[in-house]
């Protein structure tokens, strides 16, 4: 009998097609909780896109042997409760870097250029507003990254390619001399990026350290002219501090790819102002990117099961004594 693997929300039929050889592949009829607690009996894998996985639900999959992610963080699964199982959790971190990447970039112009807000007026028969010279460079600016992991490596690379900028980075997980190898300088501090950043964008993991790490304090510290973009996750910056910074003018604009609740409520007040962009959590969700994800967190559930060490795994510590001959998993 073949062993089984759930879906937990559905995902490019290339990754579908990757599991099909060898294993039953079932979609959840659909991601919540209690659907998850009855439809995950029986389940040896599974892969998760954005849907709470929390320690319930592995708790009650006994025979669950991997996790996959499909994308790159992670804090909808409940890693530390795989981890006491012994349950690799496997993920796809050069699968959207580029992709996001580009997201980012393409915020950066439409801030810079007020690419919306003269789309608008243009269409109103206002083409005055061109004479109210409110665009700026690109070039030669300050961009600040927070977290210095693939995608804002990538980040750092392509601005300094092609827009000459300077860039300073902060990630006090990552050594200052790595920092520094990729073109950027490196700031101890924080508040020392904020102040001297034309543009502020953030990488990071949503942790108890990163959670609201960017607040009313934070945004005080940026230049009126300054601009924040987030393509991380919504919690990292604290929300109502950020509507009322962009609503009382304190920085230039924003651009926000992601939410402290996803959708947004319709009264949230970010939807009603002017100077900031908003996409659905959408900057990894190129075709191909897409594509990329679901045959990575694929081959990551097929490589577990069919008993090889898969390439990218969040808690490489429950491979300890593991052997590809025995298959066996402490």
């Amino acid at each position: 009998m073949k062993k089984k693997v759930l879906i937990v929300q559905p995902i490019h039929e290339s990754g579908v097609e990757v599991l099909e050889p060898y294993f039953d592949v079932k979609v959840a009829s659909d991601p919540s909780i209690p659907t998850l607690l009855r439809e995950i009996d029986g389940a040896h894998g599974a892969i998760v896109r954005t849907a709470p996985f929390p320690a319930e639900v592995i708790d009650k999959a006994r025979d669950l042997e991997v996790i996959a992610r499909h994308g790159v963080g992670v804090d909808n699964i409940d890693v530390e409760a795989a981890t006491s199982r012994g349950i690799p959790v496997v993920y796809t971190p050069n699968a959207n870097a580029v992709s996001v990447v580009e997201h980012v970039i393409m915020f950066m112009g439409a801030l810079a250029k007020v690419l919306l807000p003269y789309d608008k007026a243009t269409r109103e028969d206002n083409f005055g507003v061109r004479n109210e010279y409110r665009a700026v460079d690109i070039n030669g600016k300050t961009l600040g990254i927070v977290g210095v992991g693939r995608i804002g490596g990538l980040l750092c690379k392509k601005c300094m390619a092609a827009f000459d900028m300077r860039v300073l980075a902060y990630d006090p997980y990552v050594p200052a001399e790595k920092i520094s190898e990729i073109g950027a300088t490196p700031c101890n501090d924080l508040d020392e990026l904020l102040r001297e950043s034309d543009f502020v964008s953030l990488h990071l993991p949503l942790t108890d350290e990163t959670r609201n790490l960017i607040g009313g304090r934070e945004l005080a510290l940026m230049k009126p002219t300054a601009f924040l973009i987030n393509a991380a996750r919504g919690g990292a910056v604290e929300e109502a501090a950020l509507i009322d910074a962009l609503t009382n003018r304190r920085i230039a604009g924003a651009a926000l790819d992601v939410f402290e609740k996803e959708p947004p409520d319709p009264d949230n007040p970010l939807l009603k102002l002017d100077n900031v962009i908003l996409t659905p959590h959408s900057g990894a969700l190129t075709q191909e990117a897409v594509i990329r994800m679901a045959t990575g967190a694929a081959e990551g559930v097929r490589d577990v099961l069919l008993g090889k060490r898969p390439q990218f795994v969040v808690n490489p510590q429950v491979f300890k004594g593991w052997n590809e001959q025995t298959r066996h998993v402490p």
